[in-house]
């Protein structure tokens, strides 16, 4: 199962550095706060922004040329090098990303967004899950985290790549209570019972994923967990239903390649 997907994680933490960017002006014996910035840091700001809007179009030049002029205005501005790694990771730019990623959390050691993505990247494109479980400690180690489920899920999730499926369910348990309905815990404890062979569990949480999502919004590995579920079940009309949605949106993906051979069990 893969964490949770780079295109959710950069705009959820696209949405949360727009109201960052912190100034120097306060006293230092203050905590700063948006009336501290600059005028230069609001500049930046405002660049970052245009980056953001870029990026979700997919326009990553463009979003790359906002930032350059948002790390011009603020050279220190951790959030502006974070985004740029993000935008380099969807370019398939994997070493000036992570070489962002780390300038980023040199300025920010302890921004969680910053970290959990950093993490993300390092479990996903950078191909070090090992490696990667620090930063989500990290960030789930911020007490001004305001969204502990996404590093969680992630932790979960890259630990099941490492095969450690009690870490896995450890991290994804908690990530429920916080968010009950997100469709990538339940994809993930879903993949913790199936490892387990626990078809049951893995059914209850394959159940309330397609209750929770739609079919057409599931990615073709999870739709194949799905669909190995149900054949374990013996829900012969399920799992028809599954194949018929792999077979018309992932023919040529590796995991309907697996369906044609029967490869359940895989």
């Amino acid at each position: 199962m893969k964490p949770v997907l780079a295109a959710s994680a950069a705009l959820l933490f696209a949405m949360s550095l727009l109201s960052g960017c912190a100034g120097t002006g306060a006293s230092p014996r203050e905590l700063k706060t948006a009336s501290d910035q600059t005028a230069s840091e609001k500049r930046a700001q405002i660049r970052l922004q245009l980056a953001v809007g870029y990026y979700q179009d997919r326009k990553y030049e463009i979003a790359l040329d906002e930032v350059k002029k948002a790390i011009a205005a603020a050279p220190d501005y951790a959030d502006a090098y974070g985004f740029r790694a993000l935008i380099y990771t969807a370019m398939g730019e994997n070493a000036l990303a992570d070489e962002n990623y780390r300038h980023a959390l040199r300025l920010a050691p302890r921004n969680p967004d910053i970290a959990n993505n950093y993490g993300l990247f390092l479990c996903e494109a950078g191909g070090k899950p090992a490696e990667a479980m620090k930063y989500f400690e990290t960030a789930l180690g911020s007490r001004a985290y305001a969204s502990p489920a996404k590093a969680l899920t992630n932790a979960g999730n890259c630990s099941l790549k490492q095969k450690n499926t009690d870490a896995a369910e450890r991290y994804l348990l908690e990530a429920l209570r916080y968010e009950p309905e997100l469709p990538a815990i339940q994809a993930g404890l879903a993949r913790v019972y199936f490892e387990r062979r626990d078809y049951t569990r893995a059914g209850f949480f394959i159940n309330r994923l397609t209750e929770a999502a739609k079919l057409e919004s599931l990615s073709a590995d999870v739709l194949w967990l799905a669909l190995r579920v149900q054949h374990m079940l013996g829900d012969r009309a399920m799992e028809a239903t599954l194949a018929a949605q792999l077979r018309k949106r992932f023919p040529g993906s590796p995991e309907y390649a697996a369906f044609e051979r029967g490869a359940f069990n895989e």
